[in-house]
């Protein structure tokens, strides 16, 4: 039988990209904002219902640009469950981050441990929606207005959900989402943030191109973070099947459901009240049943079964970040961190498939 990974990347019908990259061939313009990065602004932001857009390489990059372009200092709080990109991108700009714990539910940041570690050099927070699980908005939305803090949402997860009919894209002062390969709605590599100042289109678009302010002055320390054309036409081609492979896997989630519900010792998490789902991914908490989550990952494994212990190792327990923070007490992200197991979940993974998965870590 052939491999399943973790992910594969939803990709549009050859002939499809084929005829949207056509006109690169005759306009020869292929990076710096052409064309296809134009109309992929336009299109997204009406499907994702929001006012002010920059694309952008990739997520990490729009993460960290985003975090420039708001001037922050000092103090960052966020969640140490979550991809390096979000600790990282806090840490190249010269920030520190303060890790907040996540609670056991949906693996979110615990918005009743956020205020006590908010001080005087404290400047944002950056919560991650987790699996398309998504944050307390509300309430993050208040603290922060209380202490006069940023809000960024890591929102790499979160493409196309909505919270009671409102985007997800339009909660906080802004929002990233990453468009790569493995992610629901791709670019290839890829990413955007999403903004309420429509100030900082501007700024956004000079610091993700060396920071170059006009043909003859340099008005930030930028990098070069600017999606090229061929992305663009990979995303105008996804984004109009995003909703088709979102019922896709939406069908694979439900069978998972089904097949691991009420077993002793897995814990699946429950779907959030008001939340439209992307189904992005599938995680399992092994706690207590008779594998735990190493074997079950190593039982797939010799399947040739590629599931994905995702989020672990936690972000303050990274190497390069040894000794350099305090990174606190995080220990329920320690503990779901040690049991999660991510398992297979893209469009075209079969349901037979899902099957022969469920019936791996059930020894059946």
């Amino acid at each position: 039988m052939n491999p399943i990974q973790v992910t594969r990347s939803s990709m549009p019908g050859f002939e499809e990209y084929v005829e949207e990259i056509k006109d690169l061939w005759k306009n020869h313009w292929l990076t710096n904002m052409g064309v296809k990065h134009k109309q992929l602004e336009k299109e997204l932001l009406k499907y994702l219902d929001v006012s002010n857009i920059a694309l952008f390489v990739n997520g990490h990059l729009a993460l960290e640009n985003i975090i420039a372009a708001f001037n922050l200092t000092g103090e960052v709080i966020t969640t140490p469950f979550t991809f390096a990109s979000t600790t990282h991108a806090i840490v190249r700009n010269g920030l520190k981050p303060v890790f907040c714990d996540i609670n056991p539910e949906d693996y979110t940041i615990d918005v009743d441990k956020l205020e006590n570690l908010i001080n005087e050099k404290t400047s944002a927070i950056v919560p991650v929606h987790v699996y398309g699980n998504v944050c307390n908005v509300e309430k993050i939305g208040k603290l922060a207005k209380e202490h006069n803090l940023k809000v960024i949402y890591d929102a790499a997860h979160a493409f196309g959900v909505t919270v009671n009919g409102v985007s997800i894209a339009n909660f906080g002062d802004a929002a990233m989402f990453s468009f790569h390969a493995t992610k629901v709605f791709n670019t290839i590599e890829g990413g955007a943030v999403i903004f309420h100042d429509e100030k900082l289109y501007k700024k956004l678009n000079q610091l993700k191109n060396f920071g170059i302010t006009s043909r003859e002055s340099v008005g930030y320390i930028g990098g070069n973070a600017k999606m090229n054309e061929f992305q663009a036409a990979m995303g105008i081609c996804n984004l109009r099947h995003v909703d088709s492979e979102i019922a896709k896997r939406k069908s694979v989630v439900e069978r998972y459901t089904e097949r691991l519900s009420d077993i002793k010792g897995i814990k699946l998490c429950k779907p959030q009240r008001g939340v439209k789902r992307n189904y992005a991914y599938f995680p399992v908490i092994f706690d207590g049943y008779k594998l735990n989550r190493n074997e079950v990952f190593e039982k797939l494994k010799t399947q040739k079964i590629f599931a994905r212990k995702y989020f672990y190792p936690l972000t303050n327990r990274f190497e390069c970040y040894r000794d350099r923070f305090d990174i606190g007490e995080t220990p329920v992200a320690k503990y779901i961190s040690d049991r999660v197991l991510a398992l297979p979940l893209y469009a075209d993974l079969s349901l037979e498939d899902v099957d022969r998965i469920c019936d791996i870590i059930l020894d059946k």
